[in-house]
């Protein structure tokens, strides 16, 4: 099937009639009529049944959906990058992060480097980890930022800091004279849990699985931000990121680190196969520098 035909088999088959499959591609019916024909005749089988005036896709039309969503996906993703490469210019950054680093570390990043490369117009976005790959892979954004990505074809990661979880509680909460804390000294103290789906949760919950049925877990969290919060609250402790815990807000918690250590890397992401501009290149190396300062002090 030609690339036109499968376009017209998916918005018929999609859309359920000519007429609709006519307006999607924002074309003639006729044009649909006679494209998908010549489609059923190179094929040598009918791809729907005309019954009492309604298409009906025949087995295997059904088929024959599975590999074309996915060439009709691939397709899609092509015009998606064709679109997005206009705005990577080289100077404009676009930029994604998970939401811990658009607290604090991101905006100084950007502030602190547009202070030295003032003509430098940055584009900035709050993701999850999925929705950061997807980003890249159509060249919506130049860099990702991220704690410990898994890999993904076609994405490349560079390290640029080493971090670690600490323990987070209220200031009225007594350790006595205990300067790091082990899990066994969050039990007996409510608890805020977080979820467990990205990288740093599947981490965090295979180093509390020891203790985790005697954790008294009072709030689920979805984020390590809320988490803190609720600990300001008086809600209870946490674990979280250090780079949340060293974000602004809620100067009054206790950030105590655990013992034995919990570490991660923090990681840039960008796409293989198209080089970073200069600019993208520079703003990664700031960002490892930022990084650094951010978390040393």
């Amino acid at each position: 099937m030609r690339l036109r035909q499968i376009e017209v088999f998916h918005a018929v088959y999609t859309s359920g009639s000519m007429t609709s499959a006519a307006a999607l591609l924002n074309v003639s019916q006729p044009s649909v009529s006679k494209v998908l024909a010549h489609a059923e005749q190179q094929l040598g089988y009918l791809l729907f049944d005309r019954v009492k005036g309604k298409l009906v896709p025949t087995p295997e039309a059904h088929r024959l959906i599975t590999h074309v969503s996915s060439v009709y996906r691939d397709v899609d993703r092509l015009k998606h990058v064709a679109e997005n490469l206009r705005a990577g210019n080289s100077g404009h950054i676009r930029v994604a992060s998970t939401p811990a680093f658009g607290l604090d570390l991101l905006p100084q990043a950007v502030a602190s480097f547009r202070d030295q490369r003032p003509d430098t117009v940055f584009e900035i976005e709050t993701l999850h980890l999925d929705e950061m790959n997807e980003a890249l892979l159509e060249s919506r954004i130049d860099i990702g930022l991220a704690f410990e990505p898994p890999t993904t074809h076609g994405v490349e990661t560079e390290t640029l800091a080493s971090s670690r979880f600490v323990a987070l509680a209220p200031a009225n909460i007594d350790f006595g004279d205990k300067k790091s804390l082990a899990a066994t000294d969050l039990l007996g103290h409510p608890f805020i849990g977080l979820n467990s789906r990205g990288p740093l949760g599947q981490v965090l919950s295979t180093y509390l699985g020891p203790v985790e049925d005697d954790l008294d877990i009072v709030t689920w969290s979805e984020t390590y931000h809320v988490a803190k919060a609720l600990v300001a609250c008086g809600s209870g402790v946490t674990i979280a990121d250090e780079v949340t815990a060293k974000s602004s807000g809620h100067p009054g918690i206790q950030i105590l680190p655990l013992q034995p250590e919990l570490r991660f890397s923090i990681k840039a992401m960008h796409l293989g196969a198209i080089p970073l501009s200069i600019a993208a290149q520079n703003f990664v190396q700031h960002l490892g520098a930022t990084l650094e300062h951010f978390l040393s002090a």
